[in-house]
């Protein structure tokens, strides 16, 4: 079976006068350490024009038709509402649905479980305006939530991270409110369900017993994507990578693939001295110790890492084909392995200590101060390196990891902070002459 979304681009003022179709066809699978796996259920989000539509499963074929051109704000159906996503999904103890209606219409919202069964009703009459419901789950991990009205039904997925209820195991709707102001949409265009052009980023999020996987991508024609569901597992046909003298094994986490340890690369200095750009790489071990870096990876100031480069994403002191992560992978990195704020939440775009277990899900499982290790869920096993401070010193070893990113933030750049006391990732501007740990992530 195939479903089908059309993309309709409405642009206030301006009358249909032309138009070309395209088709292409997206085709999902999964697998679990080579195994297939089936799917529950495939959530395609447009994170360019906004609008989602969802496959459920046996249906695992999205078409397209890729219509360009001019559009006509007369094709809005006054009769129909524009439905959000819940926020946050996954979530904790409730999560909140809000959708706006174009005019005052009898609405009906029920939660189902997997199997369909109903869980919860909400029926009355709702005038024009932008309205939300928080939306309390049972003891079961997946629902459905079924938005009815005059002409228009649409049901978005609802994934409960705890998977148990405060509520006594019985799911529940309540409103939250009601705002009269309509939905201020992008660039001044109102966009119906779900569409698409070339050049559009798209998320897609894989729901199956083992939990959920996220890619996202551009696609330009036909495609096929694989979710990959283990943790922990080697990036497909790259096992390891030897890179001057050291072997690197390499991780996929979601749609990424990043080395699995610590680049330790280039000539030991003093912790003293800054570095320079000498033709050189240099790096700092911890305590000017080499076996530190044996274990924890260099310490490098961001200017050598990036190899004298402003350029975000360059290779600078990685392997060839791979690069310094930017601020935004580092978003997407968080994203993919939180259990609550998936990518691109705007919860990543924050600064300070963000999300819910991202953090805990990154450390790896020992070596961390006070038993302050992590569950190491993905396989990335950050490593509390410590770093060095802009005066030469070194601190907090086994404490704290620093990672780089290779975007700058005025004179500073964008950092990851983890911590043995907490389960969240700090993002932070750091002073360039830090010396902090390296990550790579393949082009």
């Amino acid at each position: 079976m195939k479903t089908k979304s059309i993309l309709l681009i409405l642009t206030f003022g301006i009358v249909l006068s032309s138009f070309s179709q395209n088709t292409i066809e997206l085709t999902f699978t999964a697998e679990n350490s080579g195994q297939h796996l089936p799917l529950d259920s495939i959530l395609i989000e447009n994170l360019t024009q906004g609008g989602d539509t969802i496959l459920f499963t046996p249906d695992t074929l999205l078409v397209i038709d890729v219509l360009t051109g001019i559009g006509d704000n007369n094709a809005i159906d006054k009769n129909s509402f524009f439905t959000l996503n819940n926020y946050p999904n996954p979530f904790i103890d409730k999560t909140t649905v809000s959708f706006d209606l174009y005019e005052t219409e009898d609405i009906s919202i029920v939660v189902r479980n997997i199997l369909g069964e109903q869980l919860a009703v909400y029926k009355n009459t709702l005038k024009h305006g932008n309205h939300s419901f928080f939306i309390y789950p049972g003891n079961e991990k997946y629902y459905l939530l079924t938005l009815t009205g005059k002409q228009t039904s649409k049901t978005i997925k609802l994934l409960n991270a705890k998977g148990n209820s405060t509520n006594g195991g019985k799911s529940r709707i309540v409103y939250n409110g009601f705002n009269d102001n309509s939905i201020t949409y992008k660039s001044q265009n109102v966009k119906s369900d779900f569409g698409f052009t070339i050049g559009d980023e798209l998320k897609y999020s894989a729901y199956s017993d083992m939990g959920e996987s996220s890619i996202v991508d551009s696609p330009t024609g036909n495609q096929t994507y694989t979710f990959q569901f283990a943790s922990g597992v080697p990036c497909p046909g790259i096992l390891t990578v030897t890179y001057e003298g050291q072997v690197y094994n390499t991780v996929l986490i979601g749609s990424q693939c990043w080395l699995k340890e610590n680049l330790n690369v280039g000539e030991m200095i003093n912790g003293n001295e800054n570095m320079s750009d000498e033709g050189t790489i240099e790096k700092y071990c911890y305590d000017n110790n080499p076996e530190n870096c044996e274990t924890y990876g260099g310490l490098y100031q961001w200017d050598e890492m990036m190899q004298y480069s402003t350029t975000q994403g360059v290779q600078g002191i990685c392997p060839p084909d791979w690069h310094l992560p930017t601020d935004e992978e580092w978003k997407q990195l968080e994203g993919t392995v939180d259990s609550q704020y998936g990518y691109p939440d705007p919860e990543w775009d924050d600064t300070g200590w963000r999300g819910f277990d991202a953090g805990e899900r990154l450390k790896s499982e020992n070596g961390w101060y006070n038993n302050g290790n992590g569950s190491d869920w993905y396989g990335f096993a950050g490593l509390p390196g410590g770093y060095r401070y802009t005066g030469g010193s070194f601190l907090y070893l086994s404490f704290y990891a620093i990672f780089w990113s290779s975007s700058e933030d005025g004179t500073g750049a964008w950092g990851r902070y983890l911590s043995y006391d907490g389960s969240q990732v700090r993002r932070g501007s750091y002073d360039q002459a830090y010396g902090n740990s390296v990550r790579c992530i393949k082009d």
